[in-house]
């Protein structure tokens, strides 16, 4: 007589996925000049992805042309290193293929407000689920000091030798006016609040757009001082009474005069394109319920008659 077969034991409770370290998520050691802003903006992601316990493959890094550009080489993941102000339009792409994602976009203010300004513009009023941060640094770097978009009256560089007569744009306050659903400003210099402002970008539901002023040493050094405590400069935050769901408040936050005040500015809840085109897809998904894939063929081509 045989014995009668036994239930497979059930399996063993999947052990916790441990975070990522630092050392796991670092490729290619940064090149940027020493001193750049850019270098704490990097840290911080990294410090990011070890909290949320985010995992390689569900992180996505976009970028444009620029200093910031090179924002994929050093992150041990998926990226892409796309072409000048083509980076929200590209990254746009990944996230409404791939939901899952988490899509990071990094450029600088001439990638985004220049030559992408118009892309910026419209990722935004369709609030995409995406994190664009802005390394901002009042000028082209890579390229050796030209003026940028949001250079400073006045400001001397290759391309206006007497000064810049362009009124510049203030980005935050263009963000809110495009419909960006998180707006928030910070400084690179100020680690602990940059963390914070990265924190509740990733947590948005919506697109998140950063301000983060990024000082570049070798061309504009103490360009942020007046922000900057430890020069002698003032770190205003938003202030406590402050409704980031009120437009016309963040409009007038957005308005003052450098160095302004850093926090979120602008934050409200709107139906995002994921969730949108996601339901539009179950819809005509619906249509063709109990169907198998020749059925569906077959009545495409029966409307073609």
């Amino acid at each position: 007589m045989t014995a009668p077969a036994t239930s497979p034991a059930p399996p063993a409770a999947a052990a916790e996925r441990p975070g990522l370290t630092k050392k796991q998520l670092a490729a290619e050691h940064p090149t940027w000049c020493p001193g750049c802003g850019d270098f704490s903006v990097l840290a911080l992601f990294f410090k990011l992805i070890e909290r949320r316990k985010l995992w390689q493959e569900k992180i996505v890094t976009v970028s444009g042309i620029g200093c910031a550009s090179r924002f994929p080489y050093f992150v041990q993941a998926n990226g892409a290193h796309y072409i000048h102000g083509r980076a929200l339009p590209f990254a746009s792409g990944v996230l409404l293929s791939r939901p899952d994602l988490h899509v990071f976009v990094f450029g600088g203010d001439g990638d985004l407000f220049s030559i992408g300004g118009n892309h910026l513009t419209h990722t935004a009023r369709k609030n995409i689920r995406i994190t664009c941060v802005a390394l901002d640094n009042w000028l082209y770097s890579m390229t050796k000091k030209q003026t940028s978009p949001t250079s400073p009256l006045g400001f001397k560089s290759k391309t206006d030798l007497g000064g810049a007569i362009d009124y510049p744009i203030n980005p935050a306050r263009q963000a809110i006016a495009a419909g960006a659903t998180f707006v928030a400003r910070t400084v690179s210099s100020n680690p602990n609040h940059l963390l914070q402002m990265l924190e509740a970008a990733q947590d948005h539901n919506g697109f998140s757009f950063i301000q983060c002023l990024s000082e570049c040493v070798e061309f504009a050094p103490g360009a942020f001082d007046a922000a900057n405590p430890r020069k002698g400069g003032v770190f205003n935050t938003v202030p406590a009474d402050h409704d980031p769901t009120n437009e016309a408040a963040a409009y007038q936050l957005a308005n003052e005069p450098f160095p302004g005040y850093f926090g979120i500015l602008y934050q409200v809840n709107r139906p995002t394109k994921n969730a949108q085109e996601a339901a539009l897809n179950q819809q005509a998904s619906a249509r063709f319920a109990g169907l198998k894939d020749w059925q569906i063929l077959q009545k495409t081509f029966d409307r073609m008659k």
